[in-house]
């Protein structure tokens, strides 16, 4: 538990650094934004809230031979922001524990760090590394699709795999899973998370690109060059 209590508080004290107040400071709840507003982050972070909690409680709150966890966190990532994440899947852990009799908070605390904080970690880096690696201008419209397939889908799947990985070295293990299958089912389970994230993202990039913190306009759809 120390080695969790410690990540979650950098990360928290790193999140607030950055001020992610400042992301809604100057925006109603649940307002309707016109196209080309800034994002209205309200909606997805109060769903968040809304939703997530219940589906992180759920392995806990029904038993079954194979508990199934889902996590969202990359998904969360790509619409709020990490500093922003941060906080709200902390609070997505203390939640799902007021709402599961049979989880603790010790529990929680390793919920919110392995499934939630670790994978949207690694979703921002790797999302730089992305970001660095579009420097080729041929790639016009094309960028789209290295949102969508390459953040939103194989990326949730690398990242959801290796931070279940760390969780398993650190002695998180899977309940009713033999150690020799753990890995097997943190893979199978990772791509779980990349669907749900990679349809998703391609739903809101079409239709609602003002709920994705991390899409730009400027970035993914290069006007052109004369």
């Amino acid at each position: 538990m120390l080695l969790e209590a410690t990540l979650a508080v950098l990360a928290l004290l790193l999140a607030l650094a950055a001020r992610p107040w400042r992301m809604l400071a100057s925006q109603r709840p649940l307002a309707h934004q016109a196209h080309g507003a800034p994002a209205a982050l309200w909606t997805p972070l109060l769903a968040t809230l809304a939703i997530l909690p219940w589906a992180w409680a759920l392995p806990t709150l029904h038993h079954m031979p194979l508990q199934l966890q889902w996590s969202g966190a990359c998904l969360v990532l790509l619409m709020l922001g990490w500093p922003l994440a941060v906080p709200t899947l902390l609070a997505v852990g203390a939640l799902a524990c007021l709402f599961s009799p049979s989880l603790g908070w010790p529990e929680a605390l390793g919920l919110a760090v392995w499934s939630g904080i670790a994978p949207a970690t690694l979703a921002l880096l790797l999302g730089a590394l992305v970001r660095r690696l579009m420097g080729d201008h041929r790639l016009g419209g094309a960028r789209v699709f290295v949102y969508v397939l390459g953040r939103g889908f194989i990326g949730t799947a690398l990242c959801m795999f290796a931070a279940g990985s760390l969780a398993q070295w650190t002695g998180h293990v899977l309940p009713g899973v033999g150690d020799g299958l753990s890995l097997v089912a943190r893979w199978l389970m990772a791509w779980g998370d990349a669907f749900v994230t990679g349809m998703l993202s391609a739903v809101f990039v079409a239709f609602k690109p003002q709920w994705l913190a991390t899409w730009s306009d400027d970035l993914y759809l290069p006007r052109p060059r004369p």
